[in-house]
């Protein structure tokens, strides 16, 4: 039922640089009427939504609240790149059940929690 999700950061090249080194994608940097966006990329119509970066007074980082899951082939993959590129492992590889996978959460340059999920 997901559409779209906004992560809010106070520094947009850092979270660039950030999302495209732990996720190895390309982050599209827009101005969209006084909001700074870093679009991720589409997901070519695989299940799930895709979603952006916002830079704005009305956007504030925070480790609380809604919690935003990106899949992942392994969620190991992403949380090895996790600190080199400047976030912090909150959660490592944590499977939920043999049936629903693994999860691992981190934070990530602007102070935002940020979750994976995987199946392997």
């Amino acid at each position: 039922m997901v559409g779209w999700f906004e992560i809010p950061v106070n520094d947009m090249n850092r979270a660039i640089a950030f999302y495209e080194a732990v996720f190895k994608v390309e982050v599209k940097e827009v101005d969209f009427g006084g909001f700074k966006m870093g679009w991720f990329p589409d997901n070519n119509g695989a299940y799930g939504a895709t979603g952006t970066l916002v830079q704005n007074e009305a956007y504030v980082p925070c480790q609380d609240g809604t919690l935003v899951y990106f899949m992942s082939k392994d969620v190991q993959n992403e949380l090895d790149r996790v600190e080199a590129a400047g976030g912090k492992i909150h959660q490592g590889k944590t499977q939920i059940s043999e049936e629903h996978g693994y999860m691992g959460v981190f934070i990530d340059t602007e102070g935002n929690r940020v979750a994976l999920h995987s199946k392997a």
